[in-house]
């Protein structure tokens, strides 16, 4: 007669589950092997719990002014939350951190994981990346009028749409978390658009060669945030079952179930289709300026980056590796700091300490609504004049937006600095700014 404590005595924990499976084992007399055999395909899968205490992380940051103390301290609360996850075995900030709500990744961090792809960690702007497209010597004001003409901005999709390669959309609508009507009118109306927050189009002049480059920065856009959430809700599903106490934001996939092999090839696809999006608009300005593409490279900064069965969640991280980057450049990268400064072309090595990977930009000290309120005494068009004097800087919607002024960034001098103090890339080019388009504040705002 097989009991509860037959059950216990093979080494599985008591629960609910013990009724069925006891009636089952003894109306088939089952026993030995074919008894444990059984049993392991009927009980649930282990409750894992988070850790105890935090795995430590590496803190590639300094706090130089009160202000940034006070951020790094909420980043480190944070992290110290979040690292008792318990599929995570390391993680990084990086200069530009600033957090994102308590005991989440914070914007500048890297977390890495064991089998176990966490949705929140790349964030709804799946695979925001930068591109740049070096375009010889055009005049920069050339540049930025057609880019104008031809880029887009704001919620939504455009009327006039680029074109979906069939057998991307085909690839789309075969995998389980993007077959949906929805996912597949994002693919379509959104290809050839920006969208809004700190994404924008950038022309400089590279301090090497003197040649005009074309920027733009920019994610997937309503594809990706759709994945996000059919990624966060499938995690919270596998969440609820193996680990409750997790908390509900840093919920994961399991790599190695049937949804986390079909959610890794959906991250596959928003990233080829990203990389789209900027392609489709670098070769739109070049086709109307006649102009010849003397380089170009990419790279996205919020994604999550395979090696075996490690993941590396970056949100707001540029990956130096170029293991991760499979169609890197000699091994080149883009950190841009704020509209008045240089883009950053950057190389670096993997470190101990910096996981592989090296800020995204510059990051924020404070909200933007923060920064907005402690600038009320001026009005938009006063600050705007300060802080883009002799740039040509285009608001998309043709209201200014206060919260992407330069002052609402950390010190770019300060984050470039500590990017020589931690190892996180040697700069080899600055592409000094000409101007750029961003979406704008909406009316009344």
């Amino acid at each position: 007669m097989i009991t509860g404590q037959t059950l216990i005595e093979l080494g599985f924990e008591p629960g609910k589950w013990f009724k069925a499976a006891i009636r089952h084992a003894n109306e088939r007399a089952l026993s030995g092997e074919e008894l444990k055999a059984y049993l392991d395909s009927v009980c649930p899968p282990p409750v894992i719990k988070p850790f105890g205490a935090p795995v430590s992380y590496f803190k590639n940051i300094e706090a130089e002014t009160e202000e940034e103390e006070l951020n790094v301290r909420s980043v480190a609360a944070s992290m110290n939350q979040l690292m008792h996850t318990p599929t995570i075995v390391a993680g990084a900030i990086m200069p530009d951190a600033c957090p994102t709500g308590f005991g989440q990744i914070p914007v500048g961090g890297v977390v890495v994981t064991r089998n176990a792809i966490h949705p929140s960690m790349h964030s709804a702007d799946i695979c925001c990346s930068v591109m740049m497209t070096s375009l010889g010597k055009v005049p920069p004001k050339q540049v930025l009028d057609h880019a104008h003409a031809v880029t887009h901005f704001g919620s939504g999709g455009r009327t006039d749409p680029f074109r979906l390669p069939r057998d991307l959309e085909a690839e789309i609508q075969g995998n389980a978390f993007l077959n949906h009507p929805s996912a597949v009118h994002f693919a379509r109306t959104h290809l050839g658009t920006q969208g809004d927050g700190n994404h924008f189009l950038f022309v400089g002049t590279s301090r090497n060669t003197g040649d005009t480059v074309l920027v733009t920065h920019h994610g997937s856009r309503g594809l990706g945030a759709f994945l996000y959430k059919t990624g966060m809700r499938a995690a919270e599903r596998f969440r609820k079952a193996i680990s409750p106490e997790t908390l509900s934001k840093n919920a994961w996939i399991p790599f190695d179930s049937k949804e986390g092999a079909a959610y890794w090839e959906a991250l596959q696809l928003v990233r080829e289709w990203t990389k789209l999006n900027h392609d489709a608009l670098h070769d739109a300005v070049t086709k109307r300026l006649k102009a010849d593409t003397h380089l170009r490279f990419r790279h996205q900064h919020h994604f999550v980056f395979r090696d075996g069965d490690l993941f590396y969640h970056a949100k707001g991280a540029t990956p130096l590796d170029d293991k991760f980057v499979p169609d890197s450049l000699d091994g080149l990268r883009l950190i841009p700091l704020n509209m008045s400064e240089p883009v950053l072309v950057v190389k670096g090595e993997t470190t101990e300490s910096n996981l592989g990977f090296a800020p995204h930009g510059a990051g924020r000290n404070i909200s933007r609504s923060q920064h907005t309120k402690n600038n009320s005494h001026k009005t938009k068009k006063e600050l705007f004049q300060e802080e883009t004097q002799g740039l040509d800087v285009r608001f998309f919607s043709g209201n200014i937006d206060v919260s992407e002024l330069p002052s609402a960034y950390k010190n770019a001098e300060s984050v470039k600095r500590q990017m020589q103090t931690f190892g996180l890339g040697v700069v080899l080019d600055e592409i000094l700014p000409y101007g750029c388009i961003m979406v704008g504040g909406i009316v009344g705002s």
